[in-house]
């Protein structure tokens, strides 16, 4: 029999009794067996009664060491959040300005002078992706252990025209994001992962997280398998070199500072209570404009998942999730130490919608397969992107 949920469980959400927290654990694992997931870290935390955290399988297919909850992992895109932070912040003190074009702070964009920064974070300036490009997917799969500068992928996407008018519509792109990045560093004079670590971790209490400047990774660390290889061979890609991804998706963390982070992120206020940022800042950062994907907007490097607020990450063998449902007080991280897979799609949105299924019905997680912005290509397709 099913005991009571607390008692201010708002309407469509339950409480994470043990029954609800047994029948988490068999969706959890049932979905694993069903995709061939080695690894799975969860966390569900409800503001003032439940959290469940969980670790199933394994972090090392090798030596078969259990993935656990409090080991780093590479976490993709959700970088985007730091990123486009450091922005608003510099928005904040007067430095930046958001309806600026982006040729006020930054040389050599094509067309910078019609691009707002606004429009670089909002996934709306028509600059073409370098990670759709073929001759860098060749080189990437050729050597995934090459470093990238900032520069070396902006000169990749610059080669491209356009895609569309600035403003027009919205379309994922890192190279946006690196932008962002290289603005960052340059009204801050500070390194990007220099001024995160100042100015976004260590203020908000994320002590396991870090932007690396190569290839390293903090240990103990969850290792990542991927098929995106030359011959759809699955390899471990724990030390694949993320600087391709830089500012949009290099960052490392772990499954409790993200449960730090997401409602940071979300109330746009740090855990001690002063401001990350301004109220009025956070109001548009967290203004969601549709896509043309039904349930999912987008705002300033922050999506709107079916009501699910945050971000999602993926690169080779890595994908994540960090996200706030705010009317259920609901926090949800997922890491999943894979992305190989050829049925179910993205495998980190497999186990958010077995789990937001059982916990808030009303809000189940849900990303279209052409709208989903980090997807790896499938080895015997033609080559697409391995989007952080």
């Amino acid at each position: 029999m099913r005991g009571p949920g607390p008692a201010a469980a708002p309407p469509g959400r339950v409480g994470i009794d043990d029954v609800i927290a047994e029948e988490l654990d068999d969706a959890i694992t049932g979905a694993m067996r069903e995709a061939g997931i080695p690894g799975v870290g969860v966390g569900l935390w409800i503001d003032g009664d439940d959290a469940y955290v969980r670790a199933f399988g394994t972090s090392d297919k090798t030596t078969g060491t259990p993935i656990k909850t409090d080991m780093h992992t590479r976490v993709g895109s959700v970088t985007k959040t730091f990123t486009i932070t450091g922005v608003l912040q510099l928005v904040d003190d007067g430095k930046v300005r958001l309806d600026a074009p982006i040729s006020t702070y930054l040389n050599g964009v094509p067309g910078g002078d019609r691009i707002t920064v606004r429009q670089l974070g909002e996934m709306r300036s028509g600059l073409y992706d370098y990670t759709e490009d073929p001759r860098w997917l060749a080189a990437f799969k050729a050597d995934p252990y090459r470093a990238w500068t900032p520069q070396q992928l902006l000169d990749i996407a610059f080669r491209h025209p356009a895609n569309f008018t600035p403003g027009a519509r919205w379309e994922y792109s890192n190279t946006n994001t690196v932008l962002l990045g290289l603005l960052v560093e340059k009204i801050s004079g500070q390194p990007l992962h220099t001024y995160l670590q100042r100015h976004v971790f260590a203020p908000a209490g994320m002590h396991a997280t870090s932007l690396p400047t190569g290839a390293e990774i903090t240990s103990p660390y969850v290792h990542g398998y991927t098929n995106f290889t030359p011959d759809g061979a699955t390899v471990d890609a724990a030390g694949w070199n993320p600087s391709w991804g830089w500012a949009a998706g290099a960052t490392i963390s772990t499954i409790d500072d993200l449960h730090t982070w997401v409602p940071t992120l979300v109330r746009g206020q740090l855990p001690d209570g002063d401001r990350l940022l301004a109220p009025d800042t956070q109001a548009q950062r967290l203004r969601m404009l549709p896509t043309g994907h039904p349930g999912l907007g987008y705002g300033l490097g922050i999506a709107d998942f079916n009501g699910w607020i945050g971000h999602n990450g993926e690169l080779p063998g890595y994908e994540t999730i960090a996200v706030r449902l705010p009317q259920d007080r609901a926090t949800l991280v997922i890491v999943v130490n894979s992305d190989v897979d050829g049925k179910f799609g993205n495998l980190s949105s497999l186990i958010a919608s077995r789990i937001t299924k059982i916990v808030t019905p009303k809000h189940v997680w849900s990303l279209p397969k052409e709208a989903q912005p980090n997807a790896l290509p499938e080895p015997s397709a033609p080559p697409a992107s391995p989007k952080p």
